[in-house]
């Protein structure tokens, strides 16, 4: 009867152990960087901007919107020295609509932008033709993200 010897399984496990330890290790080293970073919400400052008239939006931003303005939509633009911030509210079945902007300020880590969209009064004279109410807004780039509210 012949003896089988495992000598060679030994250095496999010992193979997939420093494979299973360097694993571990590269999962920890990641997870590390990406911890969810606390923010605190609290206002700074009011952040100063303009209302953009349509005609005077940047030409790659305007097409953005008209790909966009069917459905409700949020969306930043940056060019050299602004940043645009731009709020849709998607197709409205008629015209009279407007929105107010609640609020815009600087958090430590985020920029609020919040808005609110005003339909028309009942006494209002509609216009029958759907509408895409949307705002523009162009502020100095501060380089931070900004949140929608």
């Amino acid at each position: 009867m012949k003896e089988i010897q495992n000598g060679g399984g030994r250095k496999g496990c010992r193979l997939l152990d420093y494979i299973a330890a360097v694993l571990v290790f590269v999962v920890i080293a990641a997870l590390g960087g990406c911890g969810v970073e606390k923010t605190d919400g609290s206002k700074i400052r009011d952040l100063a901007y303009e209302m953009v008239e349509e005609d005077a939006v940047p030409e790659e931003l305007a097409e953005k919107i008209s790909e966009k303005k069917a459905a409700d939509f949020k969306l930043t633009y940056e060019s050299d020295k602004f940043l645009y911030v731009v709020r849709g509210y998607g197709e409205q079945e008629t015209g009279g609509y407007s929105i107010q902007i609640l609020d815009f300020y600087l958090t430590q880590n985020a920029m609020v932008f919040d808005t609110n969209l005003i339909g028309p009064t009942k006494d209002e004279k509609k216009n029958a033709a759907p509408s895409f109410p949307y705002v523009v807004v162009r502020t100095k780039n501060l380089e931070k993200n900004v949140i929608f509210q």
